[in-house]
């Protein structure tokens, strides 16, 4: 994307305006695909990156005020975007293609990702195409190398298997976009929904994943939390996790799941609902012993148990959700 094609488009316009605002709501849907994305040994996204509005210097009334560039290997931590700067700038200066930047929040612009070839967000990518006329926008299609289909209209998640694609208009101004977005909020992600049970036999057979904070000073609950995850927030809970525990920067899990937007895991944590009880898996059948065989008992697929030097807590969750990631991805 360093050789990109650039698309002039008025940043003061309402309809711009209105797909940055709307892009910055739904956010959380991207980060939450991302942070299944970064587990998976097989990776299920062609791409995911963010457009963030970098500041211009200068006192040259002909320069734009901002630059609109996109970043990829995204990271989250719900008051900033970092990521690799994948365009050469034309006006932002003191930036290059290939640097990994940081930038607030509020300067993200838009976010998308693609999977199955089917694209997801591209919210001011939908309303500079509804301005094109329909041979400026396939030639605008092709330089991409993406369908984004009919204009006025974004995805946010891929459906489930079977099941339709749910579509909401880019203003997110209508009765219906606001039922769709309410049912895509309570929703949870399907690895989330399929790992659940392995999550809760790690938290027994590793509690120091419940209480102890990866690298960055965040416990699991932080990171979960804010990645809307809420089998997995449930779990933690289920097995102590500390509610009233600050990530770095001085906020609570409650205070995350507000700022990301995520109403479920916002009534989960202030207690107005019950923890997801434990799934029971079915115990395993043993094999009758033959008669001159000495009977032993033991434990099919045990996961070792960490040196005394622990590897840090995102690798042994990575390792619980490989089995899982692999059998979602065979039966998407």
């Amino acid at each position: 994307m360093t050789e990109q094609i650039i698309y002039p488009a008025d940043d003061n316009s309402p309809a711009l305006q209105a797909a940055i605002a709307n892009a910055q709501t739904t956010f959380k849907f991207f980060w939450r695909e991302l942070s299944w994305e970064a587990r998976r040994i097989i990776k299920g996204l062609e791409m995911a990156a963010v457009k963030m509005a970098f500041p211009v210097q200068g006192n040259d009334p002909e320069l734009p005020t901002v630059e609109n560039m996109w970043l990829s290997e995204v990271a989250f931590d719900g008051v900033s975007i970092s990521g690799v700067l994948l365009n050469e700038p034309e006006w932002a200066t003191g930036f290059d293609a290939a640097q990994r930047v940081t930038l607030p929040f509020s300067a993200l612009t838009d976010w998308m990702y693609v999977s199955a070839g089917e694209v997801y967000g591209g919210f001011t990518i939908d309303a500079m195409r509804s301005e094109m006329p329909a041979t400026e926008r396939a030639e605008h299609d092709a330089a991409w190398g993406l369908e984004f289909g009919e204009p006025g209209f974004v995805a946010l998640v891929p459906a489930p298997k079977g099941q339709p694609q749910v579509l909401l208009s880019r203003a997110l101004d209508t009765p219906a976009d606001a039922e769709a977005l309410k049912r895509l909020e309570e929703a949870d992600h399907p690895m989330a929904v399929n790992m659940v049970a392995q999550v809760h036999d790690a938290l027994v057979q590793h509690p120091a994943m419940v209480t102890d904070p990866d690298e960055g000073g965040w416990l699991l609950l932080h990171r979960e939390t804010l990645a809307g995850n809420y089998p997995v927030v449930s779990a933690l809970l289920e097995h102590g996790a500390d509610t009233s525990a600050l990530n770095p920067l001085g906020q609570t899990p409650l205070q995350l799941a507000e700022q990301a937007g995520w109403p479920r895991l916002v009534r989960l944590l202030r207690g107005e609902e019950v923890p997801l009880a434990a799934p029971h898996a079915p115990a395993p059948q043993a094999r009758p012993a033959k008669p001159d065989e000495e009977q032993t008992h033991t434990r099919p697929h045990a996961q070792a148990q960490p040196q005394q030097n622990s590897r840090p807590r995102w690798m042994i969750v990575a390792g619980v959700v490989i089995v899982v990631a692999l059998i979602w991805l065979l039966v998407r």
